[in-house]
């Protein structure tokens, strides 16, 4: 009776401690996603087997998912990168979501709807100041330009990836132009920003002002959209430098 009492004890202690690693590992994506199995091994000192076990069980009750990014170069398959799912930040707490939300509420409340969009540029002005440098060092071209921030948007965790759209075939007299698709995968303000539109708004305008043409937003996470994608023509005269 003993042991059996004591094998049942040494199940459930076991059920304990893997469940405080898997959190350990969900609490790794959250803090550095995107990011790779390899990355979260050596960010969490376990093997590559743990790691990918705890991934999967992890994938299977839809608390974290897959996200493909391109590489770099373009070149080679999109590697795999893992992010929180919204039930995976439900299931971390997202009281910091909560709060944020009754914050610019009761802002709008007090001040006006003005009040939320100049917290909205000002947060997106300090993204800009961030990127710029990595923008103007790839020179004039709008493609180059568009690959160095979306590069950057990657850094913060926006699993980015900017693809080039071939130009439609002539017709008459009007050339068409080509444009550069600009992905992103992931947005940590997602739900704020379904609520506050003004965010997205934002960062379209920081967007332009790096690449320095006009570019239009497709789709949005905050809007329902798989992805956030944003057109930029390349078919026009070479960026100059924003001031």
């Amino acid at each position: 009776m003993y042991s059996v009492s004591n094998s049942l004890s040494g199940s459930s202690a076991a059920r304990e401690a893997e469940e405080r690693t898997r959190d350990k590992v969900l609490g790794a994506v959250l803090e550095h996603g995107p990011v790779s199995a390899a990355a979260l091994g050596e960010i969490l000192g376990f093997t590559p087997a743990a790691v990918r076990r705890h991934l999967d069980a992890l994938s299977r009750d839809g608390l974290i998912e897959v996200k493909l990014v391109s590489k770099a170069t373009g070149a080679g398959r999109p590697s795999r990168r893992y992010v929180l799912t919204k039930r995976g930040q439900q299931h971390l707490g997202n009281d910091y979501l909560d709060i944020a939300r009754e914050a610019l509420s009761e802002l709008t409340q007090v001040a006006g709807p003005a009040a939320v969009e100049d917290f909205a540029r000002r947060r997106y002005a300090d993204m800009e100041q961030r990127y710029r440098p990595a923008v103007e060092a790839a020179g004039s071209d709008v493609e180059a330009r568009t690959q160095a921030l979306a590069d950057e948007l990657s850094k913060d965790g926006f699993s980015a990836s900017a693809a080039s759209v071939p130009a439609p075939a002539r017709s008459g007299s009007v050339e068409g132009l080509g444009s550069v698709q600009l992905c992103q995968g992931h947005c940590p303000v997602q739900d704020l920003a379904a609520e506050f539109p003004v965010f997205c708004e934002a960062e379209t305008e920081v967007f332009a002002r790096l690449i320095g043409v006009d570019v239009r937003r497709l789709s949005t996470l905050a809007g329902g959209g798989h992805v956030c994608t944003t057109h930029v023509p390349t078919g026009r005269a070479s960026t100059k430098p924003a001031p």
